[in-house]
């Protein structure tokens, strides 16, 4: 791949067939499909230059103002966005190395607009930071950033789990053995970008039953972060065996909240969110 220093390629044939960064494969998706052609916007309904339908009679309703950008399809720039996470929890995009958006987008059979978009989500996460000319490069994380975003995820999920602990009845955190039931799966696959996301998945629906949206949002941005790989560490990060036992902390820690053990469930959660990824 076409990047400013040696990294790992972006894979696949976008006219071929699908496109991948590393191991991760999406959708080609044309990029016609990327932004909505002028003449078909001034084509649709609703759509023409004077703010009125072609073809239809106003009524002598007040026209729309034009919107200031094309709203463009949201399920491109998604799909690529999730392309791009999977690769930095895979490690498949290394921490330091500069990747083009123009050739990432080459490869996913896409315009360079919502590679760009995407990459410009991931530096506001924190993720990847802009090179002026040259592209975006993968933030280089040590051990002690990993331990600083556990010790904040503990001082905001422990709480808000104890006090769910008390108050939740069992028959609603047996509503959540699914979601635990998956993480084993997943962990199970060896996968860590699948065991991440169904990590993810568990603990935002326990933090959902506090009510607070605003503490799920918070929580979810620094559970991500805290998934993606350290420098220097091995590319898939942790082995099948760790990821299946922090998963089966799952369900040992659902266990107890449905029997009620208090003692145990904050025996488990201590432990849960020490060795925390």
């Amino acid at each position: 791949m076409e990047q400013g220093t040696q990294g790992a390629a972006v894979t696949g044939d976008a006219a071929t067939g699908p496109a991948a960064v590393g191991r991760f494969r999406v959708p080609v998706q044309p990029a016609a499909q990327d932004a909505e052609p002028e003449r078909d916007r001034r084509e649709r309904p609703g759509c023409a230059e004077d703010g009125a339908a072609r073809g239809e009679h106003t009524h002598g309703e007040t026209a729309l103002p034009r919107p200031r950008a094309v709203v463009q399809r949201s399920s491109v720039r998604g799909q690529v966005l999730d392309a791009l996470r999977t690769a930095l929890v895979t490690g498949d995009l290394r921490p330091g190395e500069v990747y083009s958006a123009p050739v990432l987008a080459e490869r996913f059979g896409v315009s360079a607009t919502p590679v760009r978009e995407a990459m410009q989500q991931l530096t506001l996460e924190g993720a990847v930071e802009v090179v002026p000319n040259r592209g975006f490069r993968v933030v280089e994380r040590g051990a002690r950033e990993l331990a600083e975003l556990a010790e904040v995820r503990a001082l905001i999920e422990v709480p808000v789990m104890m006090r769910l602990a008390r108050t939740v009845p069992p028959e609603r955190w047996a509503e959540l053995r699914p979601l635990a039931e998956a993480t084993v799966r997943a962990a199970s696959s060896g996968c860590r970008a699948t065991y991440a996301e169904a990590d993810r998945a568990f603990h935002r629906a326990v933090l959902a039953l506090a009510g607070n949206e605003q503490l799920v949002r918070i929580a979810e941005d620094l559970h991500r972060r805290a998934q993606w790989p350290l420098v220097g560490g091995a590319p898939g990060g942790r082995g099948r065996a760790e990821l299946v036992a922090d998963a089966h902390e799952h369900t040992a820690l659902l266990d107890a909240l449905i029997a009620g053990g208090f003692d145990v469930v904050r025996s488990l959660v201590g432990e849960h969110f020490n060795g925390a990824v």
